[in-house]
């Protein structure tokens, strides 16, 4: 009788393990959602830029594209702290995560492409 409860909570506890695999990569598969969202908003800058720079006041297409841009800076970051801290409260058993330095570079990356199109924006356009 013992052993049909061992076996029953060993099962239990690998189910738990296998859920909290899944959340693992849920959280990932969310951080790259908000930073393809983070990628299109710079798209959408450089694209409101490009279509209206020909538009009076000069500057006001740069400062429509720049701010769509710092949008994506705010996403990128904001991302990365949201699953970075789910991350730290998690652990993978079977499954891989992706490491907290890992999703820092790419927001860093993210956030400084995204500074130096602002830079060009205003200084070479």
């Amino acid at each position: 009788m013992e052993d049909r409860g061992d076996n029953r909570r060993e099962l239990a506890e690998n189910r738990t393990d296998l859920a909290e695999d899944r959340t693992v990569m849920a959280n990932e598969r969310t951080f790259a959602g908000w930073a393809r969202t983070a990628m299109a908003a710079i798209g959408i800058g450089l694209a409101f830029n490009a279509l209206f720079n020909a538009m009076e006041p000069a500057w006001a297409p740069k400062a429509i594209a720049t701010v769509f841009i710092l949008l994506a800076i705010f996403l990128v970051v904001m991302a990365e702290r949201r699953a970075c801290a789910v991350s730290a409260r998690l652990d993978t058993h079977a499954g891989k995560d992706l490491s907290k330095m890992n999703l820092r570079v790419i927001a860093i990356a993210i956030g400084f492409g995204a500074v130096c199109l602002i830079a060009g924006i205003w200084l070479l356009v």
